[in-house]
């Protein structure tokens, strides 16, 4: 329990007990007064007897808080969890999405490099889907490779609840008895990692048509499909030409009627919200045990991190792997209330606290290749608890 609660209670012991001889003593006293049994000013003028000067009255009657309770600074450091986050994805491309992914990769197949480096212009390193693709007469292996798609609308994403960390330090300004007002800086951290999975509608595809040789010098024949081979060459393996000996122009196709296109698959916000935030704080001792803070004031947020997306394009016969991630950093303001209830540990100087934070922010965005998340801050709310030491 700190020395304040403790000082106030032994004062009023000390007055009562003081009470107690003066009134023992009225009988042979001429000019009996009244003690002052509380931290109650007495008037100058007033034809009183003071309290004598004591460790816990000063000499107008007014008790006294020690130099050691008259705390001015504190710190703070506990847990937090964010609630109310969501965010929106949103396509603000005017035109259509490319399609990320690795080299070779194509809608119905593979043809990448081995561990031969392709020698001879030739690879093991090759995979197809469909027996159609492949032309025994003229020795070629079609594939085809959809490299932009189109769709439309957005969706928005509500977080569950997120586990950071908070801390705050502070300092009086002004003390009167139990109130003291002050002011704080607080700084939070809280990781955020939001995904949608909801699909969404394509409205058309590019594609272009490449064409592979699939004669070898070793004569090996081409085994039927589905065919999926890794990139260790083997002595009598079927091979193919590295490099297609034909592209076509890419082609754009749209659903047929009655055809249902989809892009599927998670779009992912994962970043890190760091908020800094000062502004006056008030405290009240409720009683022995218990205290009360409240704050307010303005507050910075900095959101940094990734808009992740693995998607497939779901296109008729065809499907297209789409794979990446945009980083990017964006700052925020707005401001913050809080309110936090202390419980003053019995023979210790600290207190455990529970809080309760709201803070507006602006949306923060991050965006590239006309994709857009946006993180919605605009009236989270945190639960806070830990430990407050006062100094």
């Amino acid at each position: 329990m700190r020395n304040v609660r403790t000082g106030d209670f032994f004062a009023w012991c000390l007055s009562f007990c003081f009470a107690g001889v003066a009134l023992a003593a009225s009988a042979q006293s001429q000019n009996p007064g009244p003690i002052p049994i509380g931290p109650v000013e007495i008037p100058p003028d007033a034809t009183v007897q003071q309290q004598p000067p004591t460790d816990a009255w000063d000499r107008r009657g007014i008790q006294k808080v020690s130099q050691d309770d008259d705390w001015t600074r504190h710190f703070r450091i506990g847990a937090m969890v964010g609630l109310n986050i969501s965010a929106n994805f949103n396509f603000n491309a005017k035109g259509s999405l490319n399609v990320n992914r690795p080299a070779g990769v194509y809608d119905d197949g593979y043809v990448r490099t081995d561990n031969t480096g392709n020698v001879n212009h030739q690879t093991s390193y090759w995979g197809y889907d469909h027996n159609s693709q492949y032309d025994a007469g003229n020795q070629e292996l079609t594939m085809h490779n959809t490299t932009s798609f189109t769709t439309s609308g957005g969706s928005e994403s509500r977080g569950s609840a997120f586990a950071g960390f908070d801390m705050a330090y502070g300092g009086n300004i002004w003390n009167w008895r139990r109130a003291r007002i002050g002011w704080e800086l607080g700084f939070g951290l809280l990781p955020i990692d939001i995904t949608d999975n909801r699909p969404m509608s394509v409205t058309s595809i590019k594609q272009s048509t490449l064409i592979f040789d699939t004669s070898n010098p070793y004569n090996a024949p081409i085994p039927a499909a589905p065919y999926q081979q890794g990139p260790i060459w083997v002595p009598g393996e079927g091979t193919i030409g590295a490099t297609p000996k034909s592209v076509s122009p890419g082609t754009t196709l749209t659903p047929g009627p009655g055809d249902t296109w989809t892009l599927t698959g998670s779009r992912t916000l994962d970043v890190m919200l760091y908020t800094v935030r000062l502004g006056p704080s008030v405290y009240w001792d409720l009683n022995e045990h218990l205290g009360l803070s409240a704050g307010a004031g303005p507050a910075v947020g900095i959101v940094s991190g990734s808009y992740k997306f693995n998607e497939t394009v779901n296109a008729g016969n065809f499907s297209a792997q789409n794979k990446g991630k945009i980083d990017a950093t964006d700052m925020v303001y707005g401001g913050y209330a809080n309110a936090m209830l202390l419980y003053h540990v019995p023979g210790e100087k600290g207190d455990l606290y529970l809080g309760a934070q709201f803070m507006s922010l602006g949306n923060a965005t991050i965006s590239g290749g006309g994709r857009q998340g946006q993180l919605n801050l605009g009236g989270q709310i945190y639960i806070t608890a830990g430990i407050n030491w006062p100094f």
